[in-house]
């Protein structure tokens, strides 16, 4: 039977790299928010319902979803974003359980990364849960470079996720992605250990 692991993190936190390192030792892992922005794509399941909801505002010049402006409209605005997640969240569950099935039929040990996989109670899709962690001022500075953000607009979308402590809580596999990129290969290393002995 095929073991089903939920990979999560907030924001920054790194978890990019522990799946390009999973991807290099082999492993089959499904990303969430590609599913999701294929969804998005013009013709796609999410994409009318996003323009009825949200108007053309969202289109860009060439008819896809500006995902930018989308962004724009959700962060911050609690009632909107509630809105938006409720809107994608059948469709987008239903195409990730639908690749989960498909590619258990190939693999022993399959990953699912989902960055919002407590805050959408992704919980029941998988078997066990990989949170990738971080300090929240390197985080918050990560989040800062890489999306070219000011101080302000980086913590308001750290805010809009569920804190750390609490995702911690809610699971005993985590990885510390504070240091060196081989020490957290080596923990990745451990908890591969101890699934493949399974």
């Amino acid at each position: 039977m095929t073991r089903v692991i939920g990979l999560t993190g907030g924001i920054a936190s790194g978890k990019s790299t522990v799946t390009a390192y999973l991807r290099k030792r082999g492993y089959q892992i499904i990303d969430a928010d590609q599913v999701v922005h294929q969804l998005q794509e013009k013709g796609g399941k999410l994409y009318q319902v996003l323009v009825e909801e949200f108007g053309t505002g969202i289109v860009a010049a060439d008819g896809k979803l500006n995902r930018e402006r989308l962004g724009e409209l959700v962060f911050g605005q609690k009632k909107v974003r509630e809105r938006l997640s409720q809107l994608q969240d059948g469709v987008i569950r239903q195409e990730l359980v639908k690749e989960r099935d498909r590619l258990a039929e190939m693999t022993d040990v399959l990953f699912m990364d989902i960055p919002l996989l407590f805050e959408l109670g992704y919980e029941e899709v998988v078997d066990e849960i990989w949170l990738v962690v971080l300090a929240p001022e390197l985080q918050l500075e990560r989040l800062m470079e890489r999306n070219q953000l000011s101080l302000g607009a980086a913590k308001e979308r750290l805010a809009a996720q569920m804190p750390l402590e609490e995702k911690k809580k809610r699971t005993p596999y985590q990885i510390d992605n504070g240091g060196e990129r081989l020490a957290t290969y080596a923990q990745v290393d451990q908890l591969l250990q101890r699934i493949e002995r399974r």
